[in-house]
């Protein structure tokens, strides 16, 4: 697993510990933290040296390269009420009618406010950054090193890191150019999102906003600040959202496969789905409602689950995924870095992605 998070760690040991005592001969069940830096290649690294873990988290930037390199396990008849995963979310981990990982979490982003330092809710980002300006509106997980990130603002523009078919690139697109010269001016003109190098905690009372997703919610149990959460700011665009998912498969090559999958299917069955929903909102229909999720996350009101995290599910596309991921991952991430200057030449520097990604594309359609 990516996560460190203690009370992720907890909650994941007592479902292992509840599984251990009605199968006496499972005598391990382990969680190892990898970290998220570097995750991916920490993993792949395992597999090819022949020490694949049992069971592995995965994100969904690499779930294309998963399903269709044959390194996973079928695990669709292991899993407890299938037929009510929603199809929009067992997309990516799918191929030719067999389930690949199972739908972790699958989580949409929004929009934290500290109402202390904000009084007027934005509803667009115009209105989001403008109420920022010299207050912070932080992206925890962008760091200019996650690109993908971003995502959750340019969508609103109607920009796509590339097309359906994965084919052809996006980011010289006049919807991108227009997305990133917003993004760059909230940054360097209006002061509203840190500069590199510059980290801002939000979950502090350090920052006005955050784009973030629910499991974040914890970090504000004992917050000495008011806050709410709304969906992401209407772009130009208009309204729209934007999920970050993770998938848990099988490694077909590890020595407990078969166990593997049984926990699997007790992990993700419908009454731990619910108590995962805490941190990681299910792919269930029949959890995704208000009442349900509001009894795992006491901090957020119904309605604010209702208008984030259902209506997203609904309505959401997930962050950029490709075959290749990390190697296209690395490259975009070098060819972004001259933007992130005062003076960049905005236009330039995305027609320099497009150049760098154009034969990655082509390489892994």
């Amino acid at each position: 697993v990516w996560t460190a998070n203690q009370a992720h760690l907890t909650l994941l040991n007592d479902i292992a510990t509840e599984y251990k005592a009605a199968h006496p001969d499972i005598t391990e069940i382990k969680f190892d933290s990898v970290p998220a830096d570097g995750y991916t290649t920490t993993l792949t690294t395992q597999i090819a040296g022949g020490n694949a873990p049992d069971l592995a988290w995965l994100l969904e930037e690499s779930a294309p390269d998963f399903v269709s390199s044959g390194a996973l396990a079928p695990i669709k008849t292991k899993i407890d009420k299938a037929d009510e995963l929603l199809p929009s979310a067992t997309k990516l981990w799918e191929k030719d009618g067999e389930l690949y990982a199972y739908p972790f979490s699958t989580s949409p982003f929004g929009l934290f406010v500290n109402t202390d330092l904000v009084t007027q809710l934005p509803t667009t980002w115009e209105q989001a950054v403008a109420a920022a300006a010299g207050k912070n509106l932080v992206l925890p997980d962008f760091k200019y090193q996650n690109w993908a990130v971003l995502s959750a603002i340019w969508r609103g523009w109607g920009a796509t890191a590339w097309s359906d078919d994965g084919k052809t690139c996006g980011f010289a697109s006049p919807e991108m150019n227009d997305a990133m010269t917003f993004i760059h001016k909230a940054i360097f003109t209006d002061n509203a999102i840190p500069g590199p190098g510059t980290t801002v905690d939000f979950f502090a009372g350090n920052a006005a906003m955050a784009v973030s997703q629910i499991s974040r919610a914890g970090g504000l149990k004992d917050a000495k600040f008011g806050w709410t959460l709304l969906p992401l700011p209407k772009g130009p665009k208009g309204d729209y959202a934007v999920i970050g998912q993770a998938g848990v498969g099988v490694l077909k090559r590890s020595k407990n496969a078969d166990a593997a999958a049984d926990f699997l299917g007790f992990l993700t069955n419908t009454t731990n789905s619910a108590k995962l929903a805490q941190f990681f909102p299910p792919a269930r229909s029949s959890l995704l409602n208000a009442q349900t999720l509001a009894k795992s996350n006491p901090l957020i009101k119904p309605e604010q689950l209702q208008a984030v995290v259902i209506d997203g599910i609904s309505k959401g596309v997930v962050k950029p995924s490709h075959r290749g991921q990390e190697e296209l991952n690395q490259t975009i991430r070098a060819a972004l870095d001259p933007l992130w200057k005062p003076d960049a030449n905005i236009g330039q520097v995305l027609d320099g992605v497009c150049a760098k990604i154009k034969p990655l594309l082509e390489q892994h359609p």
